[in-house]
C-alpha cells in the first residue's frame, strides 16, 4: 500500500494540482460576462504533454459535458459545448459545477479527487488489491486534496500549474498503441 499511497501523492501533486487549477478557472470563467472557452482549453492542452492523454481528457471532457447539459442546463453549458465541443475534462467539470452550484473550491476539490480515484479503483482491479485497504489510502488523502482545492489560483491562466509525469506521459502513449486497451486515460 506505501508504494501506490507515494503514486497516488505524486499524481496529486502533478496531474491533480494541474486539474484543479484549470477546473477552478473554469469555474470563474463560467460566471464571467465574457468566456473564452478556447483559449482556456489551449490551456489546457498546453500542459497535457501527451496526445492520448489529452484525447483521453477530452472524450471524458465531451460526456461530462453531455450529462450536465442534461442535468443541469445552463446557457454557460451550451456555450461551451457550442466553442469547444470536446473540452478537456476539466473545463466540462468547472462549467458543469458551476451550473450545479458548486463553489470554486468545491469543483476544484471533485478534480483533486478524480485524479487520484481513477488510478486507485485501476490499483483494485490491475493488481488486485484490497478495495478497503485502497479506499482508506484515498480517505488519508483527505487533506491533501482539501489543500489542493484551497490553493489560490491565479488568474493569469499562464501562470496556472503544469506539473507533469513524463513516465506517465511515455505509458499512456504505449498502452494507446497497444492492441488491447484497459483504460481510455
Amino acid at each position: 500500500m506505501a508504494s501506490l499511497e507515494a503514486f497516488l501523492r505524486g499524481r496529486l501533486c502533478t496531474a491533480g494540482a494541474t486539474a484543479a487549477a484549470l477546473t477552478a478557472a473554469a469555474h470563474t470563467l463560467a460566471a464571467c460576462a465574457r468566456r473564452p472557452w478556447p483559449l482556456l482549453d489551449a490551456e489546457a492542452d498546453a500542459r497535457t504533454a501527451s496526445p492520448a492523454q489529452r484525447d483521453a481528457a477530452r472524450t471524458q471532457g465531451r460526456l461530462l459535458l453531455r450529462v450536465a447539459r442534461r442535468v443541469w442546463p445552463s446557457p454557460v453549458l451550451d456555450e461551451l459545448a457550442g466553442a469547444v465541443p470536446s473540452p478537456h475534462h476539466p473545463l466540462a467539470l468547472g462549467a458543469a459545477a458551476h451550473a450545479a452550484g458548486a463553489t470554486s473550491e468545491e469543483a476544484a476539490l471533485a478534480a483533486a479527487y478524480h485524479a487520484v480515484a481513477g488510478p486507485a479503483t485501476a490499483a483494485v482491479r490491475l493488481l488486485g488489491l484490497d478495495p478497503v485497504d485502497v479506499h482508506g489510502v484515498l480517505a488519508g488523502l483527505a487533506p491533501d486534496l482539501a489543500a489542493a482545492a484551497r490553493t489560490p489560483h491565479p488568474a493569469d491562466w499562464a501562470a496556472l500549474p503544469a506539473g507533469a509525469a513524463p513516465a506517465l506521459d511515455l505509458l499512456a502513449e504505449a498502452h494507446a498503441r497497444a492492441q488491447t486497451r484497459m483504460f481510455v486515460s
